[in-house]
């Protein structure tokens, strides 16, 4: 079997979590029999795609299913040119309109309409696939119109050998020291930030994010104010080199988020073995077990609380860390690899 899996805007989205959840598919997918072709376009560009369809040839290539996983011109063209042909087509559902708010500035007031939009394009897809049971729900809820099933993203465990080695590294380029408390990914108001710094202020904990941030006129107020002027304890690192230095220099992974589909950092810090602290959000409860992978927190009372708790009780983050490790075991890429084999087998027979 011959499969499309499709990001468009790749190289743009190297770093976010619809790249990595990509990423980690096509990995997942090398340990089955499918081949995977990651361009929709003969000779894989689309201008000279455009330049085909002009001389009358097709601008895309021959395979049997098609997996996309974004929402954008290139994958609305991708889904015609399925529709037309009857290639079974499946749209990952990476981007919701509840996890887009609080993303960017005006992301708010754009949510509404996205999420019209995203009614009717999932709407197309011979099945919509999704990274947990809460994004199912948030989706049929809009509603749309076509099956949906939870697969989850998975975390590529073999990408973060040899995180260790690099905590010297690491803390020493970013002046850490102690009980570090980190996050990993791109600084949004959604993702929390300012609670993060809200809990530095209060504590004597240094505190760093790893990850880049808009310092544009796109960047939210709480980003710019948070990322220009932040509190003495803390330091966002920007775009690193290298993501396994995060974990290595880190030791409570704090997260909290206000919404997500699932967290593939979270993930990440887990499998190395991390003690992580998340908000009590619906789609943690899927995944995660307060006290005995994680801790989980509603307030920023609660939050601090925790982190002084994990501070004072290496044991307790050991161990959380230890059933953390056992958890992302149960989302390796050899399971994700075996879902999405059997998904493409199914919506290819019927």
């Amino acid at each position: 079997m011959r499969a499309l899996n499709y990001l468009e805007l790749e190289s743009r989205l190297q770093r976010s979590g619809i790249g990595t959840a990509a990423r980690q598919q096509r990995a997942a997918l090398e340990t089955t029999d499918v081949e995977v072709v990651t361009s929709p376009w003969r000779d894989g560009d689309p201008g000279r795609a455009a330049l085909n369809a002009l001389r009358g040839h097709s601008p895309f290539r021959d395979y049997d299913v098609a997996h996309c996983n974004l929402i954008g011109p290139g994958t609305l063209a991708v889904a015609r040119h399925a529709k037309r042909h009857d290639v079974p087509l499946i749209l990952h559902a990476h981007v919701t309109r509840e996890d887009f708010a609080g993303s960017f500035r005006g992301s708010n007031y754009l949510a509404r309409p996205l999420g019209r939009y995203l009614k009717w394009f999932y709407s197309q897809a011979d099945l919509v696939l999704c990274p947990s049971e809460y994004t199912r729900r948030v989706l049929e809820s809009y509603p749309v119109d076509a099956p949906v099933r939870p697969v989850t993203n998975g975390v590529d465990t073999e990408a973060l050998d040899g995180f260790e080695d690099l905590r010297g590294e690491y803390r020493d380029r970013y002046d850490l020291s102690g009980m570090v408390v980190f996050a990993v990914g791109n600084v949004f108001e959604r993702k929390g930030v300012t609670t993060f710094c809200r809990l530095a202020e209060e504590t004597d904990y240094d505190f760093a994010w790893f990850g880049p941030y808009d310092t544009g006129p796109q960047a939210s107020e709480a980003v710019r104010r948070w990322t220009s002027d932040p509190p003495a304890n803390v330091t966002f690192t920007g775009w690193i080199d290298d993501i396994r230095g995060a974990y290595g220099a880190g030791d409570v992974y704090l997260f909290p988020t206000k919404n997500e589909n699932q967290g593939i950092a979270v993930l990440e810090a887990m499998a190395c073995g991390k003690a992580v602290v998340l908000r009590d959000i619906p789609v943690f409860e899927e995944f995660y077990t307060h006290g005995e992978d994680c801790l989980k927190c509603s307030t920023r009372a609660e939050f601090r609380r925790a982190l002084d708790l994990l501070a004072g009780d290496p044991d307790l983050r050991r161990r959380l860390g230890e059933s953390a490790r056992e958890t992302a075991a149960e989302h390796s890429l050899d399971r994700v690899g075996e879902r999405l084999e059997a998904v493409y087998a199914e919506v290819t027979s019927e």
